[in-house]
């Protein structure tokens, strides 16, 4: 191993990741990622339907139209081949993320400007839109974050990235419900929209990062940009362990997958006010994700990614079951409390651990494709039971559904044990390209 991958273990590590330019830039882009995700495919545009008087049903249909999120690898091999051709001038990775920032602004000002509780038609074909900008935004980000630093180093990255990520769920989660409280959804959604600026002028200051050389001296064909990402995922696998590794990573988070969309409409039936929510869930919730990411970023550094997958796992299961206790005693705010300091806690942890992991999957010839799928999977089954998962309450009860949700940790825990024996699978660095180029003349890397 060498000095420059040691050199990111520990606090130590991460102090370092505070201390480069790359981490201040990923602070910044994780912002610009985290703040529109709330606003169009989570708790606080489902809490703004129920507040104008939708049903459960209806709001967990409406969640499926943030789906971009989870087909964006669809269209990563046009980021990963292609600069955007309007600010090709900005390079490949920043011309991609200067659009897809300046589209979201401009979605979540028109969403401002809906009227859902009259007709939710605009609203959703808003919300269409700013979910394809914030996913391309998002596989951007991704394969900016994987190509400024070696393999060894995406766990201290992960947690810079998830910092700023954090922020922006701060601002579109308790910014967005007190001036909903105070000011209505207009002004909350249009505040949002001018705070995408931040990550604009970050795009537009920002160094591109050097391509792999194995990618500037082949040339890819259109067709093959699509395929060759796959083909390659495989070839490094195998058939049977590739997509061992893509059910796993898809099962991963489902337990608290599951449970986002009716999150939102739970507190407000048990009693709190969209303050409450605000300060809980949307502020305090927030830094205990935060605590959590960085917690997982040194547990990774000091005792490996397999053993951190294993505990992240079990806690984001547990964690589920606190919002029991949240249902046995609704209004009391210490029942708040608690289900949400461990459902973030557990979430932060488990976030930073998988990142490194499916980080460590991807060969930096096709990083945003090839990230963008295994994000995709993390999410796409927790997705599906999302949409229905007002139905399932109705049908049964928040209990219920909480408990079920814990328990589908367990087809997660049985494939880590079959993963489990191959433990070179789990060592950074192990994908053909997934090391970058020495850029600055001594022997290590250059970051932005």
């Amino acid at each position: 191993m060498t000095a420059e991958a040691v050199s990111y273990k520990g606090w130590r590590g991460i102090r370092r990741a505070f201390g480069t330019p790359s981490a201040i830039t990923m602070l910044m882009l994780g912002f610009g990622s985290g703040l529109p995700f709330l606003l169009i495919a989570s708790m606080t545009l489902s809490t703004r339907l129920r507040d104008v008087g939708l049903d459960l049903g209806s709001i967990g249909l409406i969640s499926l139209a943030s789906f971009f999120y989870l087909l964006k690898f669809l269209w990563a091999p046009l980021i990963d081949r292609y600069a955007f051709p309007l600010t090709a001038f900005l390079g490949r990775r920043r011309s991609w993320l200067l659009v897809s920032q300046l589209v979201v602004a401009v979605a979540l000002a028109a969403l401002a400007l809906t009227r859902p509780g009259e007709d939710v038609t605009a609203l959703v074909w808003w919300v269409l839109l700013a979910s394809f900008a914030g996913a391309t935004q998002d596989s951007a980000v991704d394969a900016y974050r994987i190509e400024i630093a070696p393999a060894s180093a995406q766990a201290a990255l992960a947690a810079t990235y998830t910092l700023g990520y954090r922020f922006g769920l701060i601002l579109a989660g308790a910014g967005a419900l007190y001036l909903a409280e105070f000011r209505g959804w207009e002004v909350a959604y249009l505040a949002m929209a001018a705070l995408m600026l931040i990550p604009v002028v970050t795009t537009l200051l920002a160094r591109e990062p050097v391509a792999p050389e194995s990618t500037v001296q082949r040339r890819i064909d259109f067709l093959g940009a699509f395929w060759q990402p796959f083909s390659s995922f495989f070839s490094t696998n195998g058939l049977v362990l590739g997509l061992a590794l893509l059910v796993f990573v898809g099962l991963f988070k489902f337990p608290d997958q599951v449970i986002g969309v009716m999150a939102g409409p739970f507190y407000l039936d048990s009693g709190y006010s969209k303050a409450d929510i605000a300060t809980v869930s949307k502020l305090y919730g927030i830094w205990m994700g935060i605590a959590g990411a960085f917690l997982g970023g040194v547990a990774v550094a000091a005792w490996g990614v397999r053993a951190m997958l294993f505990v992240a796992a079990i806690g984001v299961a547990l964690s589920n079951l606190a919002f029991v206790l949240m249902a046995q005693y609704p209004s009391e705010i210490w029942a708040f409390y608690v289900a949400i300091s461990a459902d973030n806690l557990f979430q932060g942890f488990a976030g930073v651990v998988l990142i490194a992991f499916m980080s460590s999957l991807t060969d930096r010839n096709f990083t945003a494709t090839q990230y963008a799928l295994l994000v995709s999977l993390a999410n796409l089954p927790g997705k599906f039971v999302g949409g229905v998962s007002g139905y399932i309450v109705e049908a049964t009860s928040y209990v219920s559904f909480f408990m079920f949700s814990a328990l589908t940790v367990v087809p997660t825990l049985l494939l880590l044990a079959w993963l489990w024996r191959r433990g070179n699978l789990f060592q950074p660095g192990r994908v053909a390209g997934s090391e970058p180029q020495p850029r600055d003349g001594r022997g290590g890397t250059t970051l932005p």
